[in-house]
């Protein structure tokens, strides 16, 4: 079963119609395709939903599912990005969206007492590097352990499905500031596990850091993903694509590197719940 459950269109920062996306899956022989734009966030910026779009959106979405509903399973849900005290309840919004399911991230870390934000995504290394000198004086293990505790501040104050790219401070770090290895590091990421395992959330395998040639290995990576083995997370492998062609990005990758952590199966949304599906 194909399925891409993390997809951005133009109504966040994407750069296609949504229906575009659904004509390359179909093409593509995909089964399940899931629109996830970034949550709406109360300040500007060039890559959440606008507030204003939200009828339009909906309408569209319920038209788009019941047109390709014999060719493909079409779903709403929404990327919801986490900051304390800044981020609408993620229930508020699946409700009001009338979402099928929501993701659940972390692209912007509030430090403790600072209402600025440290942006950890993007394509500019330099943007992690100046936040991190500028609102952490440069320690990156302060910085880090914010990130993974407002990681763990979602988890416990939010109902959602999905944990997005559960690993992606790694991703302009590329060593330089730290190794995956060390002890404090992969304390930081059982902890989180522990709770996404209570709580009965899905880790998706996030391949876009590879096909973007911004990462050697997906979110998560090998190690995460043998914890997961053991504690028994459920898992799903997504493209995160902001282009119709990056759908399947990399996602002979993402299945390799679950089946070399011992994983078997991946979940996909059902419509009314989540379903198993064996890795062959």
């Amino acid at each position: 079963m194909l399925t891409n459950h993390h997809t951005h269109s133009l109504y966040s920062d994407g750069s296609s119609q949504p229906e575009e996306y659904i004509i390359e899956a179909v093409s593509k022989g995909f089964h399940i395709l899931g629109f996830t734009e970034h949550s709406p966030l109360p300040f500007e910026n060039t890559f959440s939903f606008k507030q204003e779009n939200r009828d339009e959106y909906v309408a569209l979405m319920q038209n788009l599912k019941q047109k390709y509903s014999s060719q493909i399973a079409v779903y709403a849900g929404m990327e919801m990005d986490y900051i304390p005290g800044m981020s609408e309840n993620f229930s508020k919004v699946k409700a009001e969206y009338k979402l099928d399911y929501l993701i659940g991230s972390v692209h912007l870390v509030k430090p403790e007492n600072n209402d600025e934000l440290w942006f950890t995504d993007g394509p500019d290394y330099r943007t992690y590097d100046n936040g991190l000198n500028q609102l952490f004086g440069g320690d990156i293990k302060k910085a880090v352990t914010t990130y993974y505790h407002q990681l763990n501040e979602m988890i416990e104050s939010q109902h959602f499905d999905i944990i997005g790219h559960f690993d992606k401070i790694k991703m302009h770090n590329r060593n330089r500031f730290f190794r995956e290895d060390e002890a404090w590091y992969q304390s930081l990421g059982s902890e989180t596990l522990s709770l996404i395992q209570d709580r009965d959330i899905i880790v998706e395998v996030n391949t876009r850091g590879i096909y973007k040639q911004r990462s050697e290995t997906t979110y998560p990576g090998l190690d995460i993903l043998k914890q997961i083995k053991k504690l028994r997370i459920p898992v799903m492998v997504n493209s995160d694509a902001h282009k119709p062609h990056e759908l399947d990005g990399e996602f002979g990758y993402g299945f390799s590197i679950l089946k070399e952590a011992g994983i078997d199966e991946v979940v996909y949304f059902k419509g009314n719940g989540w379903g198993f599906e064996g890795i062959k």
